[in-house]
């Protein structure tokens, strides 16, 4: 079984998307990116969030649009959803994480299940899933938005694994 590992874009200031979700801050950023190549071929399959996957996609008006890391990435996706969706290639719904999780685990092999959307990385450290966190911090501000978690309870112990430029890894110390 591969490694569940939450990744986000985020600000400088702790955002991964704006307000409402807006996404189009990071188009900016969507160049050539070695660690964002890097995460793409280790990905085996993604557990997405509904609203991440419905949602203002960065790379819209480009070829990329409506794909995992712009065209970088092609196989399975777990969307964690309670609302009907129309079919999509390759895309299998489910309401409960325990669900989508296996799910995802079962498709990615021995590769990591790349788990995106603030609610469903949240779901996974609160039910003690979460294997890693890699966050490539972008150098702007944007002030108010999605956080990459917003939680109370106790602390979550991270170590960090790998730092490449601006794109941290850490592990989730049980």
């Amino acid at each position: 079984m591969g490694t569940l590992l939450y990744s986000a874009a985020m600000s400088l200031d702790g955002f991964i998307a704006g307000p409402g979700g807006d996404m189009s801050w990071l188009a900016a950023y969507t160049g050539p990116n070695p660690a964002a190549d890097a995460l793409a071929a280790e990905t085996g399959a993604l557990l997405v969030g509904r609203r991440t996957f419905c949602g203002d996609d960065p790379y819209r008006g480009t070829e990329g649009e409506g794909k995992a890391f712009g065209c970088g990435w092609d196989g399975p996706q777990v969307v964690l959803t309670r609302q009907p969706l129309p079919a999509a290639a390759g895309v299998t719904y489910c309401a409960s994480l325990a669900e989508g999780v296996a799910l995802a685990q079962a498709a990615a092999g021995e590769k990591t299940v790349n788990v995106l959307g603030a609610s469903v990385g949240l779901a996974c450290v609160g039910a003690g899933l979460l294997d890693e966190v890699e966050v490539m911090v972008m150098p702007v501000l944007l002030g108010d938005g999605v956080r990459l978690f917003s939680r109370s309870g106790p602390p979550v112990g991270l170590e960090l694994s790998w730092q490449r430029g601006t794109t941290l890894r850490y592990r989730v110390v049980p």
